[in-house]
Protein backbone atom coordinates (compact mmCIF):
# COMPACT_ATOMS: atom_id res chain seq x y z
CA UNK A 1 0.00 0.00 0.00
CA UNK A 2 1.32 3.46 -0.82
CA UNK A 3 2.35 6.05 2.15
CA UNK A 4 -0.18 8.46 0.92
CA UNK A 5 -3.10 5.81 1.23
CA UNK A 6 -1.89 5.38 5.12
CA UNK A 7 -2.11 9.06 5.82
CA UNK A 8 -5.26 10.43 7.96
CA UNK A 9 -7.50 13.43 7.36
CA UNK A 10 -5.01 16.60 7.73
CA UNK A 11 -1.80 14.70 8.12
CA UNK A 12 0.75 15.43 6.10
CA UNK A 13 4.34 14.03 5.09
CA UNK A 14 6.51 16.63 6.90
CA UNK A 15 10.22 14.02 6.33
CA UNK A 16 10.50 11.11 4.63
CA UNK A 17 14.04 8.10 3.94
CA UNK A 18 14.22 4.79 3.17
CA UNK A 19 16.79 2.20 3.95
CA UNK A 20 20.62 2.57 3.15
CA UNK A 21 22.44 0.33 0.43
CA UNK A 22 24.76 -0.64 3.55
CA UNK A 23 21.31 -2.24 4.56
CA UNK A 24 21.15 -5.30 2.08
CA UNK A 25 24.67 -5.93 2.49
CA UNK A 26 24.46 -6.45 6.49
CA UNK A 27 21.30 -8.54 6.18
CA UNK A 28 23.34 -10.68 3.35
CA UNK A 29 25.39 -12.31 5.49
CA UNK A 30 24.15 -15.22 6.62
CA UNK A 31 23.10 -15.72 2.43
CA UNK A 32 26.89 -15.46 1.99
CA UNK A 33 27.95 -17.98 4.07
CA UNK A 34 25.46 -20.14 2.26
CA UNK A 35 27.11 -19.43 -0.68
CA UNK A 36 30.50 -19.87 0.60
CA UNK A 37 29.51 -23.42 1.69
CA UNK A 38 28.41 -24.68 -1.70
CA UNK A 39 31.76 -23.39 -2.94
CA UNK A 40 33.44 -25.89 0.13
CA UNK A 41 31.04 -28.93 -0.67
CA UNK A 42 31.92 -28.44 -4.35
CA UNK A 43 35.52 -28.37 -2.90
CA UNK A 44 35.25 -31.55 -1.23
CA UNK A 45 32.71 -33.51 -3.05
CA UNK A 46 34.29 -36.81 -4.40
CA UNK A 47 34.42 -37.46 -8.24
CA UNK A 48 32.87 -40.85 -9.75
CA UNK A 49 29.54 -41.93 -10.30
CA UNK A 50 29.48 -45.61 -9.03
CA UNK A 51 28.87 -47.11 -5.58
CA UNK A 52 28.75 -45.50 -2.61
CA UNK A 53 30.70 -42.50 -3.83
CA UNK A 54 28.54 -41.66 -6.81
CA UNK A 55 25.78 -41.64 -3.26
CA UNK A 56 27.82 -38.93 -1.49
CA UNK A 57 28.71 -37.10 -4.96
CA UNK A 58 25.31 -37.26 -5.64
CA UNK A 59 23.84 -35.64 -2.38
CA UNK A 60 26.57 -33.56 -1.74
CA UNK A 61 25.70 -31.75 -5.42
CA UNK A 62 22.33 -31.76 -4.20
CA UNK A 63 23.24 -29.31 -0.92
CA UNK A 64 25.47 -27.32 -3.26
CA UNK A 65 22.71 -26.65 -5.72
CA UNK A 66 20.40 -25.98 -2.25
CA UNK A 67 22.91 -23.89 -0.79
CA UNK A 68 23.18 -21.77 -4.15
CA UNK A 69 19.53 -21.34 -4.35
CA UNK A 70 19.24 -20.26 -0.85
CA UNK A 71 21.76 -17.58 -0.68
CA UNK A 72 20.90 -16.02 -3.93
CA UNK A 73 16.91 -16.28 -2.96
CA UNK A 74 17.87 -14.31 -0.04
CA UNK A 75 20.12 -11.85 -1.51
CA UNK A 76 17.44 -10.83 -4.12
CA UNK A 77 14.95 -10.76 -1.05
CA UNK A 78 16.77 -8.71 0.54
CA UNK A 79 17.54 -6.23 -2.32
CA UNK A 80 13.86 -6.02 -2.94
CA UNK A 81 12.84 -5.44 0.67
CA UNK A 82 15.82 -2.43 0.80
CA UNK A 83 14.05 -0.69 -2.43
CA UNK A 84 10.56 -0.91 -1.08
CA UNK A 85 11.50 0.28 2.15
CA UNK A 86 9.92 3.69 3.39
CA UNK A 87 9.91 5.48 6.70
CA UNK A 88 8.10 8.92 7.11
CA UNK A 89 7.90 11.38 9.69
CA UNK A 90 4.18 13.12 9.86
CA UNK A 91 3.05 15.99 11.69
CA UNK A 92 1.14 13.49 13.76
CA UNK A 93 3.06 9.92 13.13
CA UNK A 94 6.40 8.40 12.81
CA UNK A 95 5.31 5.61 10.07
CA UNK A 96 7.19 2.35 9.05
CA UNK A 97 6.56 0.41 5.96
CA UNK A 98 8.97 -2.19 5.27
CA UNK A 99 9.01 -6.04 4.18
CA UNK A 100 7.75 -8.10 1.28
CA UNK A 101 6.56 -11.70 2.46
CA UNK A 102 6.62 -10.51 5.74
CA UNK A 103 5.48 -7.09 6.05
CA UNK A 104 5.94 -4.82 8.85
CA UNK A 105 4.34 -1.75 9.37
CA UNK A 106 4.19 0.52 12.15
CA UNK A 107 2.84 3.99 13.16
CA UNK A 108 3.55 5.73 16.49
CA UNK A 109 1.98 8.93 17.48
CA UNK A 110 4.59 11.85 17.50
CA UNK A 111 2.85 13.11 21.26
CA UNK A 112 3.49 9.45 22.38
CA UNK A 113 7.20 9.86 21.99
CA UNK A 114 9.20 10.04 25.42
CA UNK A 115 12.67 9.02 23.48
CA UNK A 116 14.78 8.33 20.34
CA UNK A 117 17.96 6.57 20.74
CA UNK A 118 20.10 6.92 17.75
CA UNK A 119 23.19 4.73 17.13
CA UNK A 120 25.71 5.05 14.29
CA UNK A 121 28.56 2.60 13.95
CA UNK A 122 32.17 3.42 12.33
CA UNK A 123 30.98 3.34 8.94
CA UNK A 124 27.39 4.67 9.25
CA UNK A 125 29.42 7.66 10.13
CA UNK A 126 31.27 8.16 7.11
CA UNK A 127 28.51 6.71 4.24
CA UNK A 128 25.60 8.20 6.29
CA UNK A 129 24.01 5.10 7.49
CA UNK A 130 22.42 4.24 11.36
CA UNK A 131 20.01 2.85 13.45
CA UNK A 132 17.29 4.56 15.29
CA UNK A 133 14.53 3.39 17.99
CA UNK A 134 11.44 5.36 18.91
CA UNK A 135 10.70 4.88 22.98
CA UNK A 136 6.83 5.55 23.36
CA UNK A 137 5.05 5.49 26.63
CA UNK A 138 4.86 1.97 26.67
CA UNK A 139 9.11 1.80 27.33
CA UNK A 140 11.73 -0.11 25.88
CA UNK A 141 9.50 -3.14 25.91
CA UNK A 142 7.16 -1.60 23.00
CA UNK A 143 10.26 0.37 21.20
CA UNK A 144 10.33 0.61 17.41
CA UNK A 145 13.56 0.11 15.87
CA UNK A 146 14.75 1.60 12.10
CA UNK A 147 17.61 -0.35 11.27
CA UNK A 148 19.64 1.19 8.38
CA UNK A 149 18.20 4.40 7.48
CA UNK A 150 19.41 7.03 5.12
CA UNK A 151 20.44 10.41 7.52
CA UNK A 152 19.64 9.28 10.74
CA UNK A 153 20.17 12.54 12.18
CA UNK A 154 17.85 14.19 10.33
CA UNK A 155 15.16 11.77 10.79
CA UNK A 156 15.56 12.04 14.38
CA UNK A 157 15.65 15.79 14.59
CA UNK A 158 12.18 15.67 12.38
CA UNK A 159 10.64 13.35 14.87
CA UNK A 160 11.84 15.82 18.29
CA UNK A 161 11.11 19.09 16.41
CA UNK A 162 7.57 19.29 17.31
CA UNK A 163 8.06 17.53 20.77
CA UNK A 164 10.37 20.36 21.57
CA UNK A 165 8.40 22.92 20.59
CA UNK A 166 5.29 21.70 22.44
CA UNK A 167 7.88 21.40 25.70
CA UNK A 168 8.99 24.82 25.11
CA UNK A 169 7.06 27.14 27.44
CA UNK A 170 6.26 30.39 25.42
CA UNK A 171 8.41 33.55 25.96
CA UNK A 172 6.77 35.85 28.94
CA UNK A 173 6.53 39.38 27.18
CA UNK A 174 9.21 41.65 28.26
CA UNK A 175 8.42 43.37 30.65
CA UNK A 176 8.40 47.34 30.65
CA UNK A 177 11.22 48.97 31.93
CA UNK A 178 9.91 50.71 35.55
CA UNK A 179 11.35 54.16 36.00
CA UNK A 180 13.03 55.04 38.92
CA UNK A 181 10.38 56.70 41.92
CA UNK A 182 11.59 60.26 41.85
CA UNK A 183 10.29 61.79 45.58
CA UNK A 184 8.70 64.97 44.74
CA UNK A 185 10.34 68.48 46.09
CA UNK A 186 10.46 68.86 49.82
CA UNK A 187 7.58 71.69 50.14
CA UNK A 188 8.98 75.05 51.48
CA UNK A 189 8.04 75.99 55.05
CA UNK A 190 4.88 77.25 55.63
CA UNK A 191 5.44 80.63 56.83
CA UNK A 192 2.19 81.83 59.58
CA UNK A 193 0.78 85.11 58.83
CA UNK A 194 2.14 87.10 61.80
CA UNK A 195 5.33 85.79 61.49
CA UNK A 196 4.67 87.47 57.93
CA UNK A 197 3.67 91.04 59.14
CA UNK A 198 7.01 91.22 61.45
CA UNK A 199 9.41 90.31 58.61
CA UNK A 200 7.88 93.17 56.60
CA UNK A 201 7.80 94.87 59.21
CA UNK A 202 11.47 94.60 60.09
CA UNK A 203 12.08 95.26 55.84
CA UNK A 204 10.45 98.40 56.57
CA UNK A 205 12.49 99.73 59.47
CA UNK A 206 15.90 98.54 57.58
CA UNK A 207 14.67 100.07 54.26
CA UNK A 208 13.99 103.20 57.06
CA UNK A 209 17.03 103.39 58.30
CA UNK A 210 16.19 102.74 62.38
CA UNK A 211 17.86 99.46 61.88
CA UNK A 212 20.62 98.20 60.30
CA UNK A 213 20.61 95.47 57.43
CA UNK A 214 22.68 92.93 59.94
CA UNK A 215 20.49 93.45 62.57
CA UNK A 216 17.54 92.75 60.12
CA UNK A 217 19.36 89.69 58.84
CA UNK A 218 19.87 88.21 62.76
CA UNK A 219 16.31 89.17 63.37
CA UNK A 220 14.80 87.59 60.08
CA UNK A 221 17.14 84.49 60.59
CA UNK A 222 16.00 84.28 64.78
CA UNK A 223 12.36 84.32 63.18
CA UNK A 224 12.79 82.59 60.19
CA UNK A 225 14.08 79.48 63.28
CA UNK A 226 10.76 79.25 65.22
CA UNK A 227 8.82 78.64 62.16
Amino acid sequence: MALKEKLLAGEEVVHETTKHWMAPVRDSLFPVLLLIGAVLVGQIKPEGNDGIVGFIASIAGWVQIGLVVAGVAMIVYNLAAWRTAVFAVTNRRVIREEGLLSRRSSATLIDSITDVKLVIPFLGSRLGYGDLSIVSQSGESGADRFKTITEPEGFRDHILGPNMRAATPAAAPAAAPVAAAVPPPAPEPAVPVDETATLARLAELRDSGAITAEEYDAKKAEILSRI
